[in-house]
């Protein structure tokens, strides 16, 4: 354990992407509404997280790494809220405000242990504030040690082409999460993942487990990517790379809930590669790690403690 915290310790990560504050509303369920056949919820407590790419660099910070988060927040309170919950996570905070846009919010309402309902809040950043963020990006990143791109699809992410050819040209490794049917934007990136939906949308559905390595190969031939790793829920991790194949089976004890699951994954894989560890031999601590979140509440992290026991 020494040993991976002296080196964890070392790791600076730059976590660029969508912000999105997360707030709770927990409450207990006793009736139905008379207005509709709807739960009534008491509220009895409220939290607030940070989500998008702010969950994947509490996750880097936990493992005792260092993470700056670039991205675009509004100008109100839950810019506020995420600004102060990176303070007191220790996260680096190189945001840009947008006046023109409310923060991205994801609102869920919990009674009895479960999620009844989420509600979203979120508008599109402007040009002119990703023009900033693009920016202070090309300032900020040649002073670290890998960069991770996390796409939720909320607009956050722009000039994504720029910003690997950026890091690129100052050798910084590059990982992706992403988001939508086309890839040809992350092409250049070291490593991509997806989860099986995702990567179903790309390459369409596979038959056997040899038709989707010889797709999966395919798309990174296409793509110029060093290695594809892929998140497949109770069935583990695959990582594509030019050696090969590696599967690696789920290390989950108990699935409460796969919120901000990939986060995990990303995070670790980062904070690791970040470190100096190649990526294989990051790989069983992110799946160990990812097998861990999925048994907390909401957007959860876990630490090295946690990690290496």
């Amino acid at each position: 354990m020494a040993n991976e915290r002296e080196r964890l310790c070392k790791s600076r990560v730059l976590v660029v992407g969508d912000i999105m504050l997360d707030r709770y509303w927990h409450g207990s369920v006793d009736r139905v509404s008379p207005e509709a056949p709807v739960p009534v919820v008491r509220m009895a407590t409220e939290e607030t997280r940070l989500g998008g790419a702010g969950n994947v660099a509490r996750n880097i910070v936990s493992l005792g790494a260092s993470a700056v988060l670039v991205g675009v927040v509004g100008n109100d309170d839950a810019a506020l809220q995420v600004r102060h919950l990176l303070e007191q996570s220790g996260i680096g905070d190189a945001l840009c405000s947008d006046d023109s846009v409310l923060t991205t919010v994801k609102l869920r309402i919990n009674g009895r242990a479960q999620q009844l309902l989420r509600v979203d809040f979120e508008e599109q950043p402007s040009l002119n504030a990703l023009e900033l963020m693009q920016d202070r990006f090309q300032r900020e990143c040649e002073h670290y040690d890998a960069l991770v791109l996390s796409d939720y699809g909320k607009g956050g992410l722009a000039f994504v082409r720029r910003k690997i050819a950026r890091a690129r040209e100052v050798g910084l490794p590059i990982l992706v999460d992403p988001k939508g049917s086309d890839y040809s934007a992350y092409k250049g990136a070291t490593v991509i993942t997806p989860n099986r939906q995702e990567l179903a949308q790309v390459i369409g559905a596979w038959a056997d487990e040899a038709e989707l390595s010889e797709r999966v190969g395919r798309l990174l031939r296409d793509l110029e990517l060093q290695a594809l790793l892929l998140t497949r829920s109770e069935d583990g991790m695959s990582l594509f790379d030019r050696e090969g194949r590696v599967d690696i089976p789920a290390d989950a004890r108990e699935v409460y809930d796969v919120t901000g699951a990939g986060d995990t994954v990303i995070g670790t894989l980062a904070a690791m590669i970040g470190a100096g560890f190649t990526l294989r031999e990051a790989l069983p601590y992110a799946n160990r790690a990812g097998g861990i979140v999925v048994g907390k509440f909401g957007t959860a992290t876990i630490d090295l403690e946690e990690l290496l026991r």
